[in-house]
């Protein structure tokens, strides 16, 4: 199940090396539990794959779709 997340003026987050903001739609691999773990409160819509009009929904976001790949602790303290 997936997920499509997008943010307000000032929900602004990086993760894994990419920023997520107002104009992209995140893609979470995963549900709204996946979503609140992720951004906490700092999101406008989530909304499940199978609700999800991309034919309206694209045109308002110019970065486009973002897959979210959460950051891996041991990955980080294993090349540092």
């Amino acid at each position: 199940m997936k997920t499509f997340v997008t943010f307000g003026e000032d929900h602004i987050h990086k993760i894994g090396g990419e920023v997520y903001d107002k104009d992209c739609i995140a893609v979470v691999d995963g549900g709204q539990t996946e979503v609140f773990k992720l951004f906490e409160l700092q999101f406008c819509r989530a909304v499940p794959e199978e609700q999800w009009d991309d034919e309206i929904m694209k045109r308002y976001y110019p970065r486009g779709y973002i897959a979210v790949e959460p950051e891996d602790p041991e990955s980080e303290a294993s090349n540092g």
